[in-house]
């Protein structure tokens, strides 16, 4: 079995963590990290960040959740299972605490789990010019008003059919995985992690009547800005991430992705144990 190893070195300073992973794992399975300085101090195998996930079985990501985002189109995309290993502050998907972290391996190696099929969206950033740019997202891609500048009018169509028009900051479409993160801090729903469906949230909305839209998967969500109504230009990020400015002449569009994002849960602790021990 190939095991990558994706370790945030800013929340595991000392590699303590890391290197009882390490200890653990060690001659039970090939391990590899894309970090060169610590495959080279604790002797397994380096891969660079591009080739890390490819033929990879699983991977181990030792952070938060952030950490888990990060790599989580590219664990999608090359199939990899992961596991996740809690050092942030909630850990949604991180569920594993690091006092439980040799229990969590040892049922790992023994295929002792169960695997979670989280849907992933894909947002494709259509310019004025006739060009493109996709990316895919497991939490939420956003659109929001540059820092400083007046409120955004984001335009929102589900299959052509204009579902709200949202004078706000900005506009979150949020899978169920995302419900907890963002969007539930815009007011948005929280929803079960295993269903299929968008969730799109006004972020600061300057109008009483903005509520969230529960939308079907299966159809095609299109934003666009409407400069009559507020600012001509925005930023789109996924999973955090800054993709792209769009104006007014631009669409996001976004349908779901062909990928499943595979978490790996070990233990019985249900979404709702986990949403009020986290959120309480």
């Amino acid at each position: 079995m190939k095991t990558a190893l994706i370790i945030n070195g800013a929340k595991d300073r000392e590699l303590e963590n890391t290197k009882r992973i390490v200890g653990f794992l060690r001659n039970k399975t090939e391990l590899y990290t894309d970090d060169e300085h610590i495959a080279a101090s604790l002797g397994i195998k380096y891969s660079v960040s591009s080739e890390l996930l490819s033929g990879a079985d699983v991977a181990v990501s030792l952070g938060g959740d952030g950490t888990i985002l990060q790599r989580a189109a590219e664990c999608a995309e090359n199939g990899v299972k992961v596991l996740g290993i809690n050092l942030g502050k909630i850990g949604f998907m991180a569920e594993i605490e690091p006092s439980d972290t040799e229990c969590a391996l040892e049922k790992l190696l023994l295929g002792d789990y169960i695997t979670e099929k989280r849907m992933m969206i894909k947002a494709v950033i259509r310019k004025s010019d006739g060009s493109e740019k996709s990316f895919h997202a497991l939490n939420d891609v956003v659109v929001s008003k540059s820092l400083g500048d007046q409120i955004i009018a984001a335009e929102l169509f589900a299959d052509g059919e204009r579902v709200n028009r949202y004078s706000a900051d900005g506009l979150i479409i949020a899978t169920p995985t995302g419900s907890t993160g963002y969007s539930i801090s815009a007011g948005g729903p929280v929803v079960e992690p295993g269903m299929r469906l968008l969730v799109a949230t006004p972020i600061c909305a300057h109008t009483l009547s903005a509520r969230s839209a529960v939308l079907p998967s299966c159809k095609t969500i299109k934003i666009r800005l409407n400069s009559f109504y507020g600012g001509s230009e925005a930023f789109v990020t996924a999973d955090g991430g800054i993709r792209c400015g769009i104006t007014d002449n631009d669409e996001v569009i976004i349908t779901e992705s062909e990928y499943d994002f595979e978490l790996i849960k070990i233990g019985n602790q249900s979404f709702y144990d986990t949403l009020i021990s986290k959120l309480s």
